[in-house]
C-alpha cells in the first residue's frame, strides 16, 4: 500500500500536469488573439505578454524537472546506502525511512510551490484573456458606432446635395417669375402709354 506522502506527491504531480496543460492552452489562445489584432501596437504588446508567459512556463517546467530529479537521486542514494551497509538493519531502516520522509516532505513542498506558481500563471493568463476580450468588444462597439455615424454622414451629405439642387432650382424659378412679372408690367405700361404702338 502506498504511503500517504507518496499519494500526496502523486496528487501534486497530477495538479502540476493539469495546470501545465491549462497554461499552454491559455498561452495559445492569447497568442492567436494577439495575431488577430488590427493595431500593431496592441499586437506587439500582447505578443510580448505571451512571450513572458512562455518564459515563466519554461521556468516552472525546469523547476518541476529539477525537483523530480532531486527526488529520484535521493531515493537512489538511500537505496544504495541501504544495500551497501549491512549493520543493524532495523536501525538502518528506521533512519532510511526518516530520511525518505524528510526528502519526500521537502520534495512535496517544492512541488506544491511549483503548483501554486502555475496556478498563479493560469490566473494571470485568464485575466489577460479577459482583458483582451473586453478590449475586443470595445473595439467592435466603436466600429459599429463608426459605421452608424458613417451612414448618418452619408445621408446628411445626400440631403445637403439635394438641398443645394433645390436651392438652385428655386433661384431659377424666382428669376423666371420676376422676368415674367417685369415683362407683364412693361407690356401693360406700353399699352397704356403708347396704345398706338
Amino acid at each position: 500500500m502506498a504511503a500517504p506522502q507518496d499519494v500526496h506527491v502523486r496528487i501534486c504531480n497530477q495538479e502540476i500536469v493539469k495546470f501545465d496543460l491549462e497554461v499552454k492552452a491559455l498561452i495559445q489562445d492569447l497568442e492567436q488573439s494577439a495575431k488577430e489584432q488590427d493595431k500593431e501596437s496592441e499586437k506587439q504588446l500582447l505578443l510580448q505578454e505571451v512571450e513572458n508567459h512562455k518564459k515563466q512556463m519554461l521556468s516552472n517546467q525546469t523547476s518541476w524537472r529539477k525537483a523530480n530529479l532531486t527526488c529520484k537521486i535521493a531515493i537512489d542514494n538511500l537505496e544504495k546506502a541501504e544495500l551497501l551497509q549491512g549493520g543493524d538493519l532495523l536501525r538502518q531502516r528506521k533512519t532510511t525511512k526518516e530520511s525518505l520522509a524528510q526528502t519526500s516532505s521537502a520534495i512535496t513542498e517544492s512541488l506544491m510551490g511549483i503548483s501554486r506558481m502555475m496556478a498563479q500563471q493560469v490566473q494571470q493568463s485568464e485575466e489577460a484573456m479577459q482583458s483582451l476580450v473586453t478590449s475586443s468588444r470595445t473595439i467592435l462597439d466603436a466600429n459599429e458606432e463608426f459605421k452608424s455615424m458613417s451612414g448618418t454622414i452619408q445621408l446628411g451629405r445626400k440631403l445637403i446635395t439635394k438641398y443645394n439642387r433645390r436651392e438652385l432650382t428655386d433661384k431659377l424659378l424666382i428669376f423666371l417669375a420676376l422676368a415674367l412679372f417685369l415683362a407683364t408690367v412693361l407690356y401693360i405700361v406700353k399699352k397704356r402709354l403708347f396704345p398706338f404702338l
